[in-house]
């Protein structure tokens, strides 16, 4: 990446981290400059580290949501990543500190029940369960029958939400229009349903061999796993070409 840099690529990470976990990953990735958050939620500047653009779920659709879960899915849990801060319920951080490396996240998270902290509108959702894998918790998400958000997950063991239309794809495409770069100009690498989208918009996609079978299925190219360090086989190969 910093080849691609110096050689004069605009590199921007899109990702479903929330700006916390993003700074961590692009300061050991030496990567500056502006980044996409929360599969879209959030144009984040990353030498100001500061929030440039936020899109927020409305709190009625986060309200809804989680009582239609609540409903649906006994023993279902939920996090709120609001901006830079995080909230969660009792159940999410027991299941959490059980299972999940300890982050910043986790230590600075405000606790109450999950109908309480909807008063607030989020950047994302977090749905999650102790026994409920991500593919089948999303298909729960989605046969509630309503709209008004965008829901997805990106590998790990819960599934994310943001408001209506917004995706990495989404936030990308913004970003790359104001840069005056077009989707031909773009080349895309993802592993997760949450970078379907971005995959299918960009003008060359990368999925890396172990990423999801959707991905795998729809990506102009699949790249070696990630311990194999596949993303840099791809940029080594295509700084060579120019």
């Amino acid at each position: 990446m910093r080849q691609a840099r110096a050689a004069g690529v605009v590199v921007v990470l899109v990702t479903g981290r929330p700006p916390l976990t993003l700074r961590m990953a692009a300061e050991a990735a030496g990567v500056s400059g502006l980044a996409i958050c929360s599969n879209g939620a959030v144009l984040y500047d990353l030498d100001r580290a500061s929030i440039v653009r936020h899109t927020a779920l409305e709190a009625e659709t986060t309200a809804r949501l989680v009582q239609a879960m609540l409903a649906a899915v006994p023993e279902v849990c939920f996090g709120f990543v609001r901006g830079e801060g995080f909230a969660c319920d009792p159940a999410y951080y027991q299941l959490s500190l059980a299972r999940d490396r300890s982050d910043g996240y986790l230590k600075m998270a405000i606790q109450a029940e999950a109908l309480a902290l909807c008063d607030q509108a989020p950047t994302k959702l977090i749905v999650r369960h102790a026994r409920i894998g991500p593919d089948d918790l999303l298909a729960h998400v989605q046969a509630l029958g309503f709209d008004g958000f965008e829901a997805t997950h990106s590998g790990a063991p819960w599934v994310e939400i943001a408001a209506a239309g917004v995706t990495k794809a989404w936030a990308l495409e913004a970003l790359c229009g104001e840069l005056g770069i077009g989707a031909h100009e773009v080349v895309a690498f993802g592993d997760a349903p949450n970078d379907l989208q971005l995959l299918r918009w960009a003008g060359h996609s990368v999925a890396v061999a172990n990423a999801h079978p959707h991905l795998l299925a729809e990506a102009h190219e699949v790249a070696p796993a990630n311990n194999e360090d596949g993303v840099a086989v791809v940029l080594e190969r295509l700084l060579a070409g120019r």
